[in-house]
């Protein structure tokens, strides 16, 4: 599967996997059923819904450029994370929570 391939939602959750300025991992949490609310009508709202969800959990396990992700979903609620090596570290519980997408309750 292709970058091209993603919804919108998923795009915007894998390109918060990884700290672009110090190169750092990431996790990414992140509600099923999300939609921002924006402030600024310039601006495109980011919304996850389940059909995003579908498409991130296909371009882990199918994307053509090598990377490895680790997913793992509670109800709505799902973390994801762009593995080092291939391999789920074993302080995954020390590793930041980057982004948050999800609903005010």
């Amino acid at each position: 599967m292709e970058w091209s391939d993603l919804t919108d939602g998923a795009k915007a959750v894998l390109e918060q996997t990884r700290n672009i300025k110090n190169d750092k991992i990431q996790i990414v949490e992140f509600e099923v059923g999300f939609k921002q609310e924006v402030e600024d009508s310039d601006e495109e709202p980011i919304s996850i819904q389940e059909e995003d969800y579908q498409s991130l959990k296909r371009f882990t396990q199918e994307n053509e450029y090598g990377d490895k992700y680790h997913m793992a979903r509670n109800k709505n609620i799902v973390k994801i994370i762009l593995l080092e090596k291939g391999k789920i570290p074993d302080n995954l519980s020390e590793i930041p929570i980057f982004r948050e997408y999800k609903n005010q309750n």
